[in-house]
């Protein structure tokens, strides 16, 4: 006695990926979003930030380091100075005040003061962190460690197109 057999069908996944399908996607910005705080925590990361700066985004804002954070110390989250991309300066209190995400961005000498300071910020006002760390795996072993204990995500990738995939994805 055999069983009958069925026929295999297009996974639901499959289907969505259709150009029938597509035409249900919802491609505008989510709305209550208030915006992603991209910064760059070394050389590195500020010239990746600067490149895709110039990129049509939503609401997100992206920023560097004005000056080394340094010793974390005593030192709060209002003592860390943020410059944007057109030379403006401002404060990370005044930047994570219409913040919904801060996504870090280092390569090889990430400044590990500002990620604890800026990640201790983001965790008192529930605003959700992510790191990207991009360079050869041989060199930025330093990144990681400043950036892991202060992200909730954090990537690992030679790959600097990953950061447009990620911001993308976060429809900032």
């Amino acid at each position: 006695m055999s069983t009958p057999s069925r026929p295999i069908l297009g996974s639901s996944c499959a289907r969505a990926t259709t150009a029938a399908e597509m035409r249900y996607r919802i491609d505008r910005p989510i709305r209550g979003r208030r915006g992603a705080r991209i910064i760059g925590l070394d050389a590195g990361g500020d010239a990746i930030v600067e490149q895709i700066s110039r990129r049509p985004w939503g609401h997100a804002r992206f920023l560097s380091l004005a000056e080394p954070v340094g010793d974390v110390g005593d030192r709060g989250s209002d003592s860390v100075a943020l410059r944007d991309t057109d030379g403006g300066m401002s404060s990370l209190l005044a930047e994570l005040d219409d913040a919904d995400v801060v996504v870090m961005v280092a390569t090889t000498g990430a400044d590990a003061a500002a990620a604890t300071i800026i990640g201790a910020a983001c965790t008192v006002r529930a605003i959700m962190t992510a790191g990207l760390v991009i360079g050869d795996r041989a060199r930025i072993d330093g990144a990681v460690a400043a950036l892991r204990p202060h992200a909730r995500v954090l990537m690992v990738t030679g790959d600097e197109r990953d950061v447009i995939d990620l911001l993308t994805a976060l429809r900032a």
